[in-house]
């Protein structure tokens, strides 16, 4: 399917290539322009097996001609007569490199038969230099497929990441993003339970499988196991916190408090764990604590949008609705999908009497939240088991 909708783009190019460049005298030069004229009627008319014996005409009177043999690749490859296109494709990009429509079509048909060193040399060749995006888009998942056969998901890696700047919402880019990073994951643990078994490391990468799974008990050990290997190792402190914190007990939360505190102690910029400590004093309602935690948190990173929203409801608590109206507009700037903003701006609208304004806040917050909800029963379907952010609750 996705060859097919290169070529139906690719019609586009061959079809609005300008006749007389040949070098053919004029007798000649009439003749090929009268066989590229039927040539391009058949093929508007999806006839495309009455346009082959017109290229082969043109190629009979002027064998160099370039858009005849691209256009005949063309036709062939779309019937899938790849081994028969190839010869024609690369006759045109020989005659002009520049052809990247064409060198795609032909590093596509060489993967196709099973060269793929010569598909991979003319993939990558074209795909930086393809302009129309379905066209870049279809040679970039094929030069992917190319470079994960060869075992270089680095390269797969960094060509989806351009394809998803490109259409960060197609769903086969998105799956194929998942299914290499799965793969990259999983060399790397591979990988690192080979050269380093009993490493920090490793049981780190072990907690964080294993809460993948929801065995939130054995990912805890594999955390204390790799702090008593390495207590300073970066962001470990905040992992078995965030763990901890989804155990809805009375110790699981305060010995979550104290590895937020260790986190900050390690790495005294940590954002994510003072907005972590602020959720926990606003829980306790120590309005003074909670502050002063959300505003480092947002000194550290002011473009948070939990650190936000959390020092909004402390303001909101203070009967200061308008800084904390300010402050999440802010949050919904950099994330337009919080239903706690949402819900949290619409309280401020319908308290200041701004109805209209409170309702569509509050229906925002309803879709959103909604979502949410759904993402959460398919990752429970998935026996996912992610931590849990209290910003997610309205109150």
């Amino acid at each position: 399917m996705r060859t097919r909708v290169i070529l139906a783009l690719f019609w586009v190019f061959v079809l609005e290539l300008l006749p007389g460049s040949s070098q053919s005298p004029p007798d000649r030069q009439q003749q090929v322009e009268a066989h590229t004229h039927k040539a391009a009627e058949y093929l508007k008319q999806n006839k495309p097996d009455l346009a082959i014996p017109e290229f082969g005409a043109i190629l009979a009177l002027d064998p160099t001609n370039a858009d005849a043999h691209g256009n005949l690749g063309a036709v062939l490859f779309f019937q899938g007569a790849y081994a028969d296109a190839i010869p024609q494709l690369r006759a045109a990009v020989k005659s002009r490199p520049t052809l990247w429509k064409t060198r795609a079509l032909l590093g596509i048909a060489e993967k196709r038969t099973g060269d793929i060193e010569a598909a991979r040399r003319d993939l990558e060749k074209a795909f930086p230099n393809l302009q129309e995006e379905k066209i870049r888009t279809d040679t970039g998942m094929e030069l992917i497929e190319v470079y994960s056969v060869q075992g270089e998901l680095d390269k797969a890696a960094a060509t989806i990441a351009t394809l998803r700047r490109l259409s960060p919402t197609d769903p086969a880019i998105l799956y194929s993003a998942y299914r290499l990073y799965t793969d990259l994951a999983d060399d790397s643990l591979l990988t690192l339970s080979v050269v380093d078994p009993k490493s920090a490391r490793m049981h780190q990468a072990m907690a964080h499988e294993l809460a993948k799974r929801g065995s939130t008990a054995e990912a805890i050990d594999n955390y204390r196991a790799a702090l008593k290997l390495d207590p300073q190792l970066p962001g470990l402190h905040f992992e078995l916190a965030e763990m901890l914190s989804t155990l809805g007990t009375v110790e699981g939360g305060k010995e979550a408090e104290s590895e937020y505190k260790a986190a900050i102690e390690s790495n005294p910029l940590d954002a994510q764990s003072e907005c972590r400590l602020g959720d926990i004093a606003f829980r306790g309602n120590d309005l003074k604590t909670a502050s002063e935690r959300y505003s480092k948190a947002l000194e550290l990173q002011p473009n948070d949008p939990e650190a936000n929203i959390g020092l909004a409801k402390v303001l909101m608590s203070l009967d200061q609705p308008q800084k904390a109206e300010a402050l999440l507009k802010h949050a919904l700037q950099l994330d337009p999908t919080s239903a706690v903003a949402h819900f949290r701006l619409s309280t401020i609208y319908r308290t200041s009497g701004r109805t209209a304004e409170a309702k569509q806040e509050l229906e925002e917050y309803q879709k959103y939240n909604k979502m949410k909800e759904q993402l959460r029963e398919l990752y429970h379907d998935l026996h996912r088991n992610q931590p849990v952010n209290e910003n997610d609750s309205p109150m």
